[in-house]
């Protein structure tokens, strides 16, 4: 049985037309060769969001070349150069035959190319010729977009063979966006120059969104301004009046793109190089009559269908922002999920983590401090709390990321889509998304899985703000020198231990423990030698706490012990094991000094008319008198 071939799609913006349009012409040829497409997309470039747009591109990091047989680039959709660079020198290093789409800048790579010059020209010169244009306005792509260099350049031939100056204020540069058309409007309007005849469109969604600006301003198209678009979409088709446009076969270049690889890889004989051509479509929004290429029925059913599809998916996303707003943690989070995902109707779902997806950041809750924006690659183990495979429900948790899936596919013919998954440009991991129109066809894509990510994101903050709160609750009851609790930890741990033996009438024994001669330490030998001494006395102290006792800093040079169930017997118990660890200590550090303490100890039973505090004042009496009989001894050996 031969391995299944293995090619990946590397694109931006999915859910746009142009793009949609090559994928399913991809899907058709993958589907007829029983290839498995694995489709990275990003949503780079919509948001406007420089730190979004590295957490959207960081999925094309995870691409593992030495698993694929071949790669589609869908480059031209990808708006930042540096990304689009990283792109291309990945794949030249990896070795694997590479078609790119309208792209003649990398030789080694097989083109799969439309003309885009020749049906540009072709609407310029129209506009300019049978409509009379003299004053033209343009809107291009991005220069470092081939096909927006290809458009632009054969405007300005055209504009030149006819002897047609081009007023540098009267060109726009966008990034292919909707928003770019309405911008475009805007910033002609600041020069104050007359109104063009025409504005040329280097794409439908600039265009369409050029006439909508214009019309609200109380132009009329075509009667006041021509406008033209480039691709021929759905929108530009059915749009009122239609838009003249070029149609491209983008269809037919995703599926020779995949049958070109697909013979590559199995040693047929290709074509280094695929030309296809475009045509303009002249419209209503030139002045030319046009026609619809659906007629009304096809219109109509069209339309119900893609407003029914968008009522539905609305619900979807409503449903699934109110569950999600009520999970917690990481459990309730993915039990929500698994209420959703079968309606997006896939065979294969699943959530990917990086394995330090829910670890808190440095400096995370200091907003002062620039440190806290850690951006963050993809781990080595990966983890996929939420599977979804034909209708049954699993977890994995650990797999390697060069695996890229945690559940391997086992048949061709399979389409899987691999999104991000992402908070600003912190990677928290990606979705896998197998065999499903959702991601081509919903609107509402990349709303749902903002959704997720953010809430995933909401869960990880939680996790850190607990851990804070833990952290800070450790501070608060502990001492940092000699780490163990300190009176705050004592009173709270102590209370406990107290009131157990109220209940069961069982003894409490309390110990209180003072250091000799810490300042004599510390004139004469320094503080960091007085610490020491501090911390090898808690040590000491720390040892004699067996069967549930709990020991604590009381003060400066001051500790306690306290326990219950205690016996009578265990007072001479504590304090020989004590003097014997002190004595053993004090042989071991080999100081100049002798680490000294007096300690005084009661086993007592409690009622309601005694508090902890009595209790404790008593031990303290009493080791205070052992201190002054101490002092006194000494005092009298000197005479």
């Amino acid at each position: 049985m031969s391995k299944i071939k293995e090619i990946a799609v590397i694109v931006a913006g999915i859910d746009e037309e142009y793009q949609s349009d090559v994928i399913n012409g991809i899907i058709s040829c993958a589907r007829a060769k029983d290839i498995n497409i694995s489709c990275f997309a990003a949503f780079g470039g919509v948001i406007s969001n420089r730190g979004y747009d590295e957490g959207e591109y960081r999925i094309f990091d995870l691409i593992n070349y030495n698993a694929l047989d071949g790669v589609i680039l869908l480059t031209n959709t990808i708006s930042d150069p540096v990304e689009k660079l990283k792109i291309i020198e990945r794949v030249r290093a990896s070795g694997i035959p590479a078609a790119v789409l309208d792209c003649d800048d990398y030789p080694e790579f097989y083109n799969i190319r439309i003309d885009n010059r020749k049906a540009m020209s072709q609407i310029v010169d129209h506009v300019i010729n049978h409509h009379g244009a003299k004053v033209i306005n343009y809107i291009s792509g991005p220069t470092a977009n081939p096909e927006a260099e290809d458009r632009y350049q054969a405007f300005l031939k055209v504009m030149a063979d006819n002897k047609l100056i081009v007023d540098a204020r009267r060109v726009y540069f966008g990034d292919f966006r909707a928003i770019d058309g309405k911008n475009a409007i805007n910033a002609f309007e600041k020069y104050g120059l007359q109104l063009p005849d025409a504005i040329i469109c280097a794409n439908d969604a600039m265009a369409l969104a050029a006439v909508e600006e214009l019309e609200a301003r109380g132009y009329k198209v075509p009667d006041d301004i021509i406008v033209t678009g480039f691709d021929n979409t759905y929108n530009a088709r059915h749009h009122l009046p239609p838009l003249t446009s070029v149609k491209r076969p983008l269809e037919e270049a995703g599926y020779k793109a995949c049958k070109l690889i697909a013979d590559v890889i199995n040693g047929e004989p290709y074509d280094n190089d695929v030309p296809l051509e475009a045509s303009p479509v002249y419209s209503g929004s030139c002045g030319c009559a046009g026609h619809r290429t659906d007629d009304d029925d096809d219109f109509k059913r069209g339309a119900y269908k893609l407003i029914n599809n968008c009522r539905s998916d609305i619900s979807l996303l409503n449903r699934l922002t109110t569950e999600l707003a009520e999970t917690e943690t990481v459990e309730e989070e993915f039990n929500a999920m698994r209420k959703f995902v079968n309606e997006i109707n896939c065979d294969h779902f699943s959530i990917c983590l990086c394995d330090n997806w829910d670890r808190p950041l440095k400096n995370e809750w200091n907003k002062n401090l620039e440190t806290h924006k850690i951006v963050n690659g993809y781990t080595e183990k990966m983890i996929a709390p939420l599977i979804y495979d034909n209708g049954k429900y699993s977890s994995l948790d650990s797999f390697e990321l060069t695996d890229i899936y945690p559940k391997p596919l086992s048949t061709g013919g399979n389409i899987s889509y691999l999104l991000p998954l992402h908070f600003r440009e912190r990677c928290l991991g990606y979705y896998i998304i197998t065999n499903s129109d959702f991601p081509l066809k919903s609107l509402l894509c990349h709303s749902f899985l903002l959704n997720v990510s953010n809430s995933i994101e909401n869960i990880r903050k939680l996790i850190s703000l607990n851990s804070m709160i833990h952290e800070l609750d450790r501070l608060y009851v502990n001492d940092p020198l000699c780490n163990i609790y300190n009176r705050n930890g004592f009173i709270r741990a102590a209370d406990t231990l107290f009131n157990r033996c109220l209940e069961t009438g069982e003894k409490l024994l309390i110990s209180f423990i003072d250091m000799d001669g810490l300042k004599l330490i510390n004139d004469n030998y320094g503080h960091k030698e007085g610490d020491f001494a501090l911390q090898r006395l808690a040590s000491i102290i720390t040892d004699c706490c067996k069967n549930g006792r709990i020991c604590a800093r009381f003060g400066g040079d001051e500790f306690i012990i306290i326990g219950a169930g205690a016996v009578d017997e265990d007072i001479a118990a504590l304090e020989s094991t004590f003097r014997k660890q002190l004595e053993s200590v004090n042989n071991v550090i080999g100081k100049p000094y002798e680490i000294e303490a007096s300690i005084g100890t009661i086993v007592t039973g409690v009622d309601d008319e005694v508090t902890l505090f009595n209790l404790i004042t008593k031990a303290d009496s009493l080791m205070y008198e052992r201190k002054k009989r101490k002092k006194t001894s000494r005092y009298l050996r000197k005479c």
